[in-house]
């Protein structure tokens, strides 16, 4: 039985085209532009100065890439903006304290970074009232506090996980794949900027091969848990058997002690105490958790093998909820535009998660990702349409960055 509906992607289309974005006509005279193709990574000034810098990104290659700035050591991710599509034009703000950085671009969104750039902030940060500063201090302080705990149930969830799949035990491992990914999943974003952690916790086959990688973490696994019968294809529409068999017991025993030493290492990061995120990074997360949503999890192409995407898509919602919540004070304090925006956001969260509920919950479970029609997809990207476009404003909003306009 073949796993996933194609029809889906009419569904996907439409979300890709609502999560472009608006780009503000009158801030693109101040944004920085970064022309992409599948080759390039062109930044039109390699300077900017400190606070709140808005870049212009415009993909004009074949398919979708991925926009980074990285710290001086030319690995630590310090911002970056996914899932930028062919066609797409659409703002990124990072706050950005004075040193020297680099940008680069990602094609197809894996391998080593294109276009690597030196990029220098100088100046000062822009100066902040008492009261604005007391709410962003208590916004991070709350979001850290956050990624701490939801690591903290990680790193005791793999462990039960993967044991019960090293030990041979794959119904309690079926049982316990969907639940023990949600911490993840609400967090992913963290995750990420931590160099090959994500890769090696969370790649798709598709996304390992295409990136020259050992194929390891939670969809190796998965793949010997729902093993595919012959015929079957693979996310990409390829024979799923080609160039895969089930892993040894020996080699199930390395996938599961590889997996908990990279959730450890996690733990270990995100507990240092140099551990820190900035505004930027929390509202971001948000909408990056969302482009989760519609770059893998709406096609149903994330847990291909297991059908759960429908858990990992309220993993990321609830984290995107989080995220959005650590910040709304401080977005509600720049006068009625952003109230009205935080109401909006708070509206089309809920009608996110009661379109969600129809199909289940974390607790009981959800549907077979399969068992949901063309129009069922299609509904669920309508409602992740409706929260991105204001979701999208956020990280303007709370930085006091001029809101974009459609």
């Amino acid at each position: 039985m073949f796993r996933r509906a194609l029809a889906a992607s009419a569904a996907v289309t439409a979300l890709t085209l609502a999560l472009t974005g608006c780009v503000a006509k009158a801030d693109l005279a101040q944004a920085i532009a970064v022309d992409i193709t599948d080759d390039t990574c062109a930044v039109a000034t390699p300077t900017a100065s400190a606070g709140a810098v808005t870049f212009a990104l415009e993909n004009h290659g074949t398919d979708a890439n991925e926009f980074e700035i990285l710290a001086d050591d030319k690995l630590r991710i310090v911002g970056e903006k996914e899932n930028v599509t062919p066609g797409q034009a659409v703002q990124f703000v990072a706050q950005l304290e004075p040193g020297t950085y680099y940008t680069a671009c990602k094609f197809q969104q894996v391998g080593a970074p294109i276009g690597l750039a030196e990029f220098t902030v100088t100046g000062e940060a822009s100066a902040v009232s008492a009261d604005e500063q007391a709410l962003a201090d208590q916004a991070v302080e709350q979001y850290v506090d956050y990624v701490r705990s939801q690591v903290a149930e990680l790193v005791p969830a793999v462990e039960a996980f993967a044991a019960a799949y090293a030990a041979g035990d794959d119904a309690t491992a079926r049982s316990l794949f969907a639940s023990t990914r949600v911490p993840y999943e609400r967090i992913e974003p963290t995750a990420e900027a931590f160099g090959d952690l994500d890769p090696q916790i969370d790649f798709r086959e598709v996304d390992a091969v295409a990136d020259g990688l050992e194929w390891t973490g939670f969809h190796r696994i998965e793949k010997d848990l729902w093993p595919p019968a012959a015929g079957e294809l693979n996310s990409d529409g390829q024979d799923a058997l080609a160039g895969w068999a089930p892993s040894t017991p020996e080699q199930r025993q390395q996938f599961a002690d590889e997996l908990v030493a990279d959730v450890t290492q996690l733990h270990d990061l995100v507990t240092a105490d140099d551990f820190a995120v900035s505004l930027a990074d929390i509202s971001n997360g948000a909408i990056a958790l969302l482009d989760e949503v519609a770059a893998g999890k709406i096609t149903g192409e994330e847990d291909w093998w297991s059908g759960g995407d429908l858990s990992d898509i309220a993993a990321n919602v609830q984290g995107a909820g989080v995220a959005f919540g650590a910040v709304r004070a401080l977005a509600e304090s720049k006068g009625d535009d952003g109230e009205e925006l935080a109401t909006e956001i708070d509206t089309q969260f809920t009608a996110l998660e009661q379109a969600l509920a129809a199909y289940g919950s974390l607790e009981a479970g959800f549907t077979d990702y399969a068992e949901l029609t063309a129009a069922d997809t299609k509904a669920l990207s309508d409602q992740v349409n409706a929260l991105a476009e204001p979701l999208s404003q956020l990280t303007h909003t709370v930085l006091g960055v001029a809101e974009p306009e459609s």
